[in-house]
């Protein structure tokens, strides 16, 4: 019998900590990195949203599903994000699928980065033509993947903005000026969206590109700490999903009380600028520490630590230390990382300096000591 796959139990409590068994540990796992999962404002709304809305349309908005408040939500998206339009979805999952729904047939390649998400190597199945891996976030090699393909193809390129493994950040600038004139790039952001550039509209403001090649899909359940997701771009894009997406057009849309929820975090977000800065802080912060001692660590604003060990022994005894700390040892194992599992940490504008400072010391000593 296969073992389970499943994290262990625990209790979220206090913002940043759980229960783990009978003790209380800081938490930094997860990715809700201004833990508006738990902000008063957004758990307001979704109160309030169940009592004035009920729970569920039970039918899609092609049918008779369509409430006005989808519309709202997609509306405050597009502008947060400063895009033409916004296509929600029930999970930051299918929005990417959904893409690959829209355009199936307009595209001639799919060129992949190899530690895409998931959900994007879920999505190259949808455009219905060939699907080619270039290596991670390698500019020169997509740029020879591009050349092999010919100058008459129409590719679209798929990958993350943010990766989740370690924080990297996709060198979208530089793909865009070797990418033929053809060709887009499907951006998951689902980790950048909110966190990454001067306001938060992520992976693109970062880079410093506009939105004229690219289509951006975000999830909800990140920085705005919700649920759901959507598509950010052009208006033709937008009725095209509408139109040829059978994931729009059979899916249930997301709860409206979980809406409400969505357009509060999306005004909290905009409204409380120290989120953002706190959230640099802290990162800057343990960067720093990690880089003085040598740890290796991306040169990005992501708010992402990992650990990859690769002995049995060395993982158990980094969990203990962990826990002796107080700090839940957040041990994964995920799709496109690596395959004996990793520790990834996220950092949140909430974790106070004791905290982080009891995270950095099992780091710390785990470098200087070799095991």
């Amino acid at each position: 019998m296969s073992s389970s796959v499943l994290s262990p139990s625990l209790q979220q409590v206090d913002r940043t900590y759980v229960y783990f068994g009978k003790r209380k540990l800081s938490y930094l796992g997860g990715c809700d990195y201004f833990r508006l999962a738990s902000h008063p404002e957004v758990l307001q709304a979704l109160h309030d949203g169940l009592e004035k809305y009920g729970l569920n349309v039970a039918a899609s908005r092609s049918t008779s599903g369509n409430h006005r408040l989808y519309g709202i939500l997609e509306s405050q998206l597009a502008k947060f994000f400063a895009a033409e339009s916004a296509v929600l979805f029930s999970s930051g999952y299918v929005t990417n699928l959904a893409a690959g729904q829209a355009l199936a047939g307009d595209v001639s390649h799919v060129l992949i980065d190899e530690a895409a998400h998931a959900s994007l190597v879920d999505a190259a199945s949808c455009f219905t033509c060939p699907v080619v891996k270039f290596r991670h976030c390698d500019v020169e090699d997509l740029n020879g993947t591009c050349r092999r393909i010919g100058k008459s193809a129409r590719p679209m390129v798929l990958t993350d903005g943010m990766f989740s493994q370690n924080g990297e950040i996709a060198p979208l600038k530089a793909y865009l000026r070797i990418l033929p004139e053809a060709a887009c790039i499907l951006v998951d952001d689902a980790h950048g969206a909110g966190v990454l550039g001067k306001t938060g509209r992520g992976t693109l403001e970062e880079q410093g590109v506009d939105r004229t090649r690219i289509i951006q899909t975000i999830a909800l359940s990140k920085a705005f700490g919700v649920y759901g997701g959507a598509v950010l771009c052009s208006r033709t894009m937008a009725a095209r999903i509408q139109t040829r997406s059978r994931l729009f057009n059979g899916n249930t849309p997301l709860p409206l009380p979980l809406v409400n929820a969505a357009l509060a975090a999306v005004q909290v977000l905009r409204a409380d600028k120290t989120l953002r800065s706190r959230l640099r802080e802290n990162t800057d912060y343990v960067k720093s520490v990690l880089r003085k001692v040598g740890f290796p660590i991306p040169k990005t604003p992501a708010p992402i630590v990992s650990l990859a060990p690769v002995r049995a022994q060395e993982i158990a005894e980094l969990k203990k230390r962990f826990a002796a700390q107080g700090v839940y040892p957040s041990f994964i194992k995920y799709p496109g990382g690596p395959a004996n599992g990793y520790f990834r940490f996220a950092l949140s504008s909430e974790h106070t300096r004791a905290q982080l400072d009891a995270f950095l010391k099992v780091l710390v000593s785990h470098l200087r000591t070799g095991a």
